[in-house]
């Protein structure tokens, strides 16, 4: 059974750090990519970054690029996402997801496979 699991979320202050986890298990396809995406009260998800863990290309959201880092290690078949300088619209529950395309434009339409999501909640 695919799974992809979050870890790392919690309570930050503004201007603070935070690395979440996604670690996946079961995808029916190997060369599958790894997206970001993150879904703010009364907001829709949107997608904030991700990595072809093939060629190791990465896209960010520009309203993170610069602040949040994506990693991967493909033997632990464990992918990251470091975030700094955190502001109080970063807010949201995160979920990591496999699927097809890493693309600039990230978008949930390449996406088949979802963690449950952690909650980030970036406190003044």
């Amino acid at each position: 059974e695919e799974q992809l699991v979050e870890s790392g979320g919690g309570w930050v202050p503004v201007g603070g750090s935070l690395r979440l986890s996604c670690a996946a298990s079961g995808i029916p396809f190997d060369d599958y990519v790894i997206g970001w995406f993150r879904q703010a009260p009364g907001k829709e998800r949107e997608g904030i970054s991700c990595i072809n863990r093939n060629d190791g290309r990465t896209f960010y959201k520009d309203s993170v690029n610069g602040r949040f880092t994506i990693s991967s290690d493909n033997a632990k078949n464990t992918t990251y996402l470091q975030m700094k300088n955190l502001k109080l619209e970063d807010t949201g529950v995160y979920y990591c997801a496999a699927g097809a395309a890493c693309l600039e434009t990230i978008t949930s339409a390449w996406y088949g496979y979802w963690g449950q999501g952690t909650q980030v909640q970036v406190s003044s």
